[in-house]
């Protein structure tokens, strides 16, 4: 027995016995004792039950490419490139680069668990299996990297989007590219770029997005972390549905960015801006620069209101943090 089938049978949240998952699996109890150490240190949250079993702290869904497929509507399907659901990876992101000219317009991969998954400035993303959302989108573009001036916030705002088809509000945004809570952050973007300056191009779009996350992850993030149960009240979301739902505003949304660019998203973002009007400092490696966040500008660049008057900043080699 694998450990994505060991977790499988595991996702109901049903107590199951080791002699029954032995029988089930033609192995040994030992050797499912193994597997469920594997999971265990992978950050899967299995409970022992004494001489009960095992069992899963709440019910959970496997990602499933049908059952993803049937949720999204007719026109997005077919506009499809590609969809594929991994169990373990590097990154999603990584296996679209590798595609390279062969990847198709709106191609998406998924993987239940990353082994380099990575944020902003090589950062990792933590990714236990059976928990959360790791996707990555490739969008190829006539234009040059010039006319991609915002990607990643309209991406932010995309994301809002899908989030709110599922009846989930709460969400803000932080330039440049991270979705927060009042209890902490709810999803990660990286978008990289390849191609021609003048164009042709393309964007591999990842997006770590957290569902589940127990105690524990919570301590590793190193720092206050948010997830979509929490958002809905204790109710994790189908995750199968949500990854529907972020692929249905992906495919929707960088169509409509291709069309119109990020003048297209500017007011829904303002919206959601959770730095407009707080008292910031950005650092980079010239130093720091303290100042009140006033919003973005028509490029996506923040704007920071300094004793020396408006400040824009786009780049994003910086770091930036309330004060």
């Amino acid at each position: 027995m694998q450990p994505q089938q060991l977790l499988a049978i595991l996702a109901s949240g049903e107590t199951l016995s080791g002699s029954r998952l032995a029988a089930e699996a033609g192995i040994t109890r030992a050797a499912i004792w193994k597997q469920i150490e594997a999971l265990r240190q992978r950050g899967v949250p299995i409970e022992s039950a004494g001489a009960a079993g095992y069992r899963l702290p709440w019910p959970t869904q496997m990602l499933d490419e049908q059952a993803i497929r049937a949720g999204l509507p007719t026109a997005v399907r077919r506009r499809l490139g590609a969809l594929e659901v991994h169990w373990e990876i590097d990154s999603t992101s990584n296996e679209l680069q590798r595609r390279g000219v062969d990847a198709a317009d709106f191609s998406i991969v998924l993987a239940e668990t990353q082994t380099a998954g990575r944020g902003r400035r090589g950062r990792s993303w933590l990714s236990p299996p059976g928990m959360n959302i790791y996707l990555s989108c490739l969008k190829r573009f006539d234009a040059g990297f010039a006319a991609l001036s915002g990607l990643s916030l309209a991406t932010g705002v995309i994301l809002l989007r899908a989030l709110h088809a599922l009846g989930i509000d709460g969400a803000r945004l932080k330039w440049p590219n991270d979705v927060l809570t009042d209890s902490g952050k709810l999803a990660g973007i990286l978008v990289e770029l390849s191609g021609e300056y003048q164009g042709p191009c393309a964007a591999v779009i990842g997006i770590g997005l957290n569902v589940r996350l127990t105690d524990a992850l919570r301590e590793q993030a190193g720092q206050p972390v948010c997830d979509l149960a929490t958002l809905a009240h204790g109710v994790a979301p189908d995750r199968n549905q949500v990854a529907a739902a972020l692929i249905t505003s992906l495919v929707e949304g960088l169509a409509q960015f291709e069309r119109e660019g990020f003048a297209a998203f500017v007011e829904e973002y303002a919206d959601y801006d959770a730095l407009r009007g707080v008292p910031l400092r950005v650092s980079s490696a010239s130093g720091d620069l303290d100042g009140i966040g006033a919003g973005i500008d028509a490029r996506g660049a923040l704007q920071l209101q300094t004793a020396a008057g408006l400040r824009g900043i786009d780049s994003a080699d910086v770091t930036v943090r309330r004060t």
